[in-house]
């Protein structure tokens, strides 16, 4: 259970305005502050004063036979966000009817929620009084405005299976003025990526103002997830965001396990955190090497891309997938490393340390790449953590907050979890990050395998009660992973909420591209690499 040394003074300062406290272990490592709608905002206000970090909101319909069975006759949404400072976690929660919708928005505190609180309306129809941009964000025309796809009356299938009309007519922000053009890119990019719309509003070739449009790879995540058992549910976590498969699938069990009280084998947890890591070396050496390609340094780029082949093949002989994809299953995972397997990683460590020391040694101190990237895409630690961003994005800025580190969940406890943290906030600033992160995480992979107990790789997961709640808190390669599950009366999931890092850092671009030039958005935008998948659900 969480400390929450700073819960008292914002107890203390909400005074009479309808708070009350719960601990509940069902949510661990957080506290649970059940709030009335009342003080839903200024709960959200002190906290910023405090200088809490915002990790997500979402909206939890409760509107189904069962839920009326349990919660009373009136059908409701539950509002719950998700607060950290000093790696102690506080949910917040409440309540408001289904018939009248209505909370106070906290995005007016904390800005980089604006989006979240955005997409829980199009998905359940909660209406935010006093938000600053009160226009429809995942909702791409593809179901009419008056339905909630989250609701239990909107069946998992969809309603329309004609094609969804264009999005004409989204009301962009205005043009900024005389002698300003606006430059349209996407969504439909000249490559072999993610769909995703940028307007950029620029003076010559200096950005003004950047404006993202995303929502074209949304699946319905949240909805399919409901009605699944737990081992479907992490089939589909693990794809929330491809690259991200390891981190979204541990914390979709993690906040399972919890709900179940679920002790996971050491030997499993182990064996999770060894995939975790090669999880992010494989990123940070594909993001490196791309960063590098994008200002003509194509050399670093083929180095990167030849040993990231070399570590994924290895992956997939050693664990099933190239990209580790449903290699963790609820209670463990799903395959143990053999004796051989063990000394082909020991092996393949040390090679990979004296292959990839030569190469990082020329990107830290090649001058033509310098040209390129210092001072380029510069985010403030002020605006970093205005947004709540983490991950590399936010250590760039000097924000050096890391799960692992501040929040650690087995067996990164007994670990020492070196942060590596930059203050200039530029490209250059968070290829620098990466690459600590690879040297860290390739030090961490040694120590796990010395740390590797004996012993079963899987449990059991223990039926949970109805309406079991869980929390998954995960340091992925991008960031922290938030994961929120709810189960029902049969053990089957009611609702799922998988909140990955890109929420915050998408924003950011928004940001940190403003001053530069047109031509340098592609390697400001690989630098920051937010998941299209992952932020659309």
């Amino acid at each position: 259970m969480s400390r929450c040394d700073w819960l008292p003074d914002l107890l203390s300062r909400l005074g009479e305005s309808g708070a009350n406290i719960r601990d509940d272990e069902t949510l661990a490592p957080a506290q649970r502050l059940i709030l009335d709608p009342e003080a839903w905002e200024p709960a959200a206000r002190i906290a910023a004063e405090l200088g809490a970090r915002h990790a997500g909101v979402w909206a939890d319909p409760l509107d189904t036979s069962a839920d009326l069975a349990r919660h009373g006759t009136e059908p409701r949404l539950r509002v719950m966000a998700c607060l950290e400072r000093d790696g102690d976690y506080l949910i917040l929660e409440t309540e408001v009817p289904l018939s009248r919708p209505h909370l106070a928005s906290q995005a007016p505190h904390f800005p980089g929620i604006s989006r979240l609180e955005r997409h829980a309306h199009d998905l359940t129809g909660l209406i935010w009084t006093d938000q600053p941009d009160g226009r429809r964000w995942t909702r791409h025309q593809a179901w009419p405005e008056d339905r909630f796809p989250l609701r239990a009356d909107f069946p998992a299938s969809g309603e329309d299976t004609r094609r969804a009309p264009a999005d004409a007519e989204y009301p962009f922000e205005p043009a900024l003025g005389g002698g300003t053009h606006e430059i349209p890119v996407g969504p439909v990019h000249a490559g072999i990526i993610e769909p995703g719309h940028f307007r950029f509003q620029a003076m010559g070739e200096d950005v003004r103002r950047l404006e993202e449009r995303l929502g074209y790879v949304h699946r319905g995540i949240e909805k399919l997830a409901v009605g699944r058992d737990p081992a479907g549910l992490v089939r589909l976590a693990g794809r929330v965001s491809g690259d991200s498969t390891v981190a979204h699938a541990w914390a979709a069990c993690q906040a399972m396990e919890r709900a179940g009280g679920c002790e996971v084998p050491p030997r499993a947890l182990v064996l999770r955190a060894l995939l975790a890591e090669r999880e992010r070396i494989a990123n940070h050496l594909g993001d490196i090497g791309a960063i590098c390609n994008d200002v003509g340094f194509a050399f670093a780029h083929v180095q990167c891309a030849r040993l990231r082949e070399q570590w994924q093949r290895r992956s997939r002989e050693l664990f099933g997938h190239r990209l580790l994809m449903d290699a963790i299953v609820p209670g463990g995972v799903a395959q143990d490393l053999s004796a051989a397997g063990f000394q082909t990683l020991r092996q393949d460590h040390a090679a990979f340390h004296q292959a990839i020391e030569p190469i990082f040694d020329i990107v830290e101190d090649l001058p033509s790449l310098d040209d390129r990237l210092l001072t380029t895409g510069l985010l403030s630690e002020a605006d970093a953590r205005e947004l709540g961003c983490t991950g590399y994005v936010g250590k760039a800025s000097g924000l050096a907050f890391d799960v692992r580190h501040d929040s650690p969940y087995p067996p990164y406890e007994r670990l020492r979890v070196e942060v590596p943290v930059q203050t200039e906030g530029d490209v250059a600033a968070r290829v620098r990050v990466r690459l600590g992160e690879v040297r860290g995480s390739l030090w961490m992979l040694d120590r796990l395998l010395d740390d590797l107990p004996a012993g079963e790789i899987a449990t059991p997961l223990p039926p949970p009660e109805a309406g079991a709640m869980g929390l998954g808190l995960i340091d992925g390669w991008r960031g922290e992973i938030l994961s929120f599950v709810r189960f029902d009366d049969t053990g089957h999931i009611a609702r799922y909420f998988p909140r990955d890092p890109s929420w915050f850092t998408w924003p950011a671009l928004e940001r940190l591209i403003l001053g530069n030039i047109v031509p340098d958005f592609p390697v400001c935008n690989k630098s920051v690499n937010g998941s299209y998948a992952g932020h659309d659900l």
